[in-house]
């Protein structure tokens, strides 16, 4: 009898301490959306106002290269109606026309290329100092690991289901540690995606249709 309840005791006691050892190993999940928080910093906004300046002067510059291929396209072809313009000029006109359009295409890429520089690097000392607040308020509240909610490219949550939602989001928590007050009735789930940053990319110079080059003969 006495070893029976000294079995049972033991049994107990071992699991006891598995429960505790259990406990102990117990992950502390919480959540954030990035672009929640990156849509409600102002320096994320005036990012966006800024590129929007940027892009709209590389728009203006794009519009006048066209607009100057686009009239010396149309001297080539009254040139060739005329049939009075001789071969070797018309030939000169042809590779000047070629040029532009290469010229202009050249800086279609570059623009692209240098929005696309600009935003990262504006956005760096931003998104540094999120991830700073995040590991902060994750550290204070004992969470063990932060999982974003934002969506993916193809628009699809990254975080399909989670559990009071609400009580583990610290978006909220993060924005009030950035010095940010957000309305109560703002919530924080899924919203679509807009980029890396959660910022609207910047989009390219818009290129109107360029007259054909005619080919060289």
């Amino acid at each position: 009898m006495k070893r029976t309840l000294s079995i049972i005791l033991v049994g107990f006691i071992s699991t006891i301490l598995a429960l505790q050892t259990q406990a102990q190993h117990v992950q502390k999940i919480g959540t954030a959306n990035l672009e929640y928080i990156l849509s409600n910093l102002p320096e994320t906004k005036k990012v966006e106002s800024d590129l929007k300046v940027y892009e709209e002067q590389l728009q203006i510059q794009l519009t006048a290269k066209q607009t100057e291929l686009q009239r010396k396209y149309e001297e080539y072809q009254n040139g060739v109606k005329s049939g009075v313009m001789p071969t070797a000029v018309l030939a000169d006109k042809e590779k000047e026309l070629g040029t532009l359009q290469q010229s202009i295409q050249e800086f279609e890429r570059s623009a692209t290329q240098d929005l696309e520089s600009k935003y990262y690097s504006m956005m760096e000392p931003i998104n540094a100092k999120v991830t700073a607040s995040i590991e902060k308020i994750a550290a204070a509240n004992d969470y063990t690991y932060i999982i974003s909610t934002h969506t993916d490219y193809a628009g699809t949550p990254i975080v399909l289901y989670s559990k009071n939602k609400e009580a583990n989001d610290i978006s909220k928590l993060v924005l009030k540690d950035l010095g940010v007050t957000v309305p109560a009735t703002t919530t924080t789930g899924t919203t679509g995606t807009t980029g890396t940053t959660g910022t609207t990319n910047p989009t390219t110079p818009t290129n109107t249709t360029n007259p054909a080059i005619p080919a060289k003969k």
